[in-house]
């Protein structure tokens, strides 16, 4: 019997997660991948091997819709029946912001749950999910380990003033303040600089996907990221704005275009590259179009990550090595070389084979910006986290349970 962690990804229409054996010795090793889509008119659900094979799948019909609760009892069921004899002893899930109160992996109980509820106020395109597939994996198998682990986590150490806005202060009491998001992925990053360009004390790393950031890290700790208060603000994204001025927000709610849910709607739904291109927003399809709006739409991409390079660059005192990672980062050669063209002022020099490649290493020897491409894997993040946590709590329960049997022999 293989003990193992299922890592979980929950979102409003969709589960992913990753199944990962526990390991004393070391990083859990991947045992499969695997998610349920469009959970709400035509689910489907697929898993893979660790090499990307596919393992199976199954669909229960168009029409016909599932819960959180049915999707996560559908995924332990099937690993448990299906992948080396599999009993699933602890789940990680990625929580999107952990608030004031966890700033750090804990092990969820029904009060954190609450908690995080209330943060979906925040960040309600996400929290709401993240934190319903939490209180439903507790509700269908209730003895089962869970721990948080939270995207904001990792941008604890961006200096207060970075955390600040210039805002009265009973407004940032009532918890307005540049949290930060993509940490796990931040995390997983940062760890794995020390091996890939070990002298480099000030990077930047760009997270490019359907949400897209980028963070400035000193000697691997967060100084600044582009995501702010909610996951809206800083690049503009597949379907969500990025920066837009707050005038122009309270011009559109005078202007009676817009309430608050429709605006809501508008600026996470409709906006960013979908919004700009009136086309899509899949970088695949733009950069695949010859559409005047198309172009324009990567073009307004690449120089809103141009400005804030520039300005992490002065953040950093300078620059060492800058890194592309998530979906685009990881496979949009494009974009890549767009950026580096704008930083040569910083010394980058586009390796243009390596770059078509996908890396890892995309800058030429002489360069003296290094770039790279890293792949990311938040859900490793994940159940090393929970691997650990799970793992020093057993070890506590083992000591107080020696210590108290020592206590009553006395």
């Amino acid at each position: 019997m293989t003990d193992a962690i299922i890592a979980i990804n929950a979102g409003s229409t969709s589960l992913k997660f990753g199944a990962y054996g526990m390991s004393a010795a070391g990083s859990p090793p991947l045992l499969c991948r695997g998610q349920i889509d469009s959970m709400q008119d035509a689910p489907h659900f697929s898993a893979r091997n660790p090499i990307g094979k596919s393992l199976d799948q199954h669909d229960w019909g168009t029409g016909h819709a599932i819960d959180h609760k049915e999707a996560l009892r559908f995924v332990i069921t099937w690993l448990e029946s299906n992948v080396s004899a599999m009993k699933v002893v602890a789940a990680g899930h990625r929580i999107l912001l952990g608030g004031s109160r966890f700033e750090v992996p804990a092990r969820i109980d029904a009060d954190m749950l609450d908690y995080l509820e209330s943060l979906a106020e925040v960040e309600p395109s996400h929290q709401t999910f993240n934190v319903l597939g939490a209180r439903a994996l507790a509700e269908t198998f209730p003895g089962l380990p869970q721990i948080a682990c939270f995207d904001s986590s990792f941008h604890k150490t961006m200096p207060e003033v970075a955390k600040t806005y210039a805002l009265p202060k009973d407004v940032r009491d009532a918890g307005v303040r540049h949290w930060g998001y993509h940490g796990i992925s931040y995390d997983y990053i940062a760890r794995q600089l020390p091996h890939i360009v070990p002298q480099a004390r000030r990077v930047i790393v760009a997270h490019l996907g359907g949400g897209s950031s980028m963070c400035a890290m000193l000697d691997g700790r967060s100084v600044e990221t582009t995501m702010g208060f909610a996951a809206l603000s800083g690049l503009p994204m597949a379907t969500r704005s990025g920066d837009v001025p707050p005038g122009a927000l309270l011009y559109l709610l005078r202007r009676k275009l817009f309430d608050g849910k429709s605006l809501e709607e508008m600026l996470y739904h409709r906006a960013g590259l979908l919004g700009l291109s009136g086309i899509s927003g899949d970088m695949r399809v733009l950069q695949e179009s010859a559409d005047s709006r198309a172009v324009a739409a990567v073009e307004h991409f690449v120089h809103a990550m141009t400005k804030y390079t520039g300005a992490y660059t002065a953040v950093l005192g300078g620059l060492d090595a800058f890194v592309f990672t998530a979906g685009i980062g990881e496979h949009s050669a494009p974009v890549r070389a767009a950026l580096c063209d704008k930083l040569a002022w910083l010394g980058v020099t586009l390796d243009e084979q390596a770059n078509a490649a996908n890396g890892p290493r995309i800058s030429t020897p002489d360069s003296r910006v290094s770039v790279w491409v890293v792949p990311t894997d938040e859900e490793l993040m994940i159940a090393q986290h929970t691997q650990a946590l799970v793992m020093h709590d057993d070890n506590a329960s083992k000591i107080t349970s020696q210590s108290s049997g020592a206590f009553h022999l006395k």
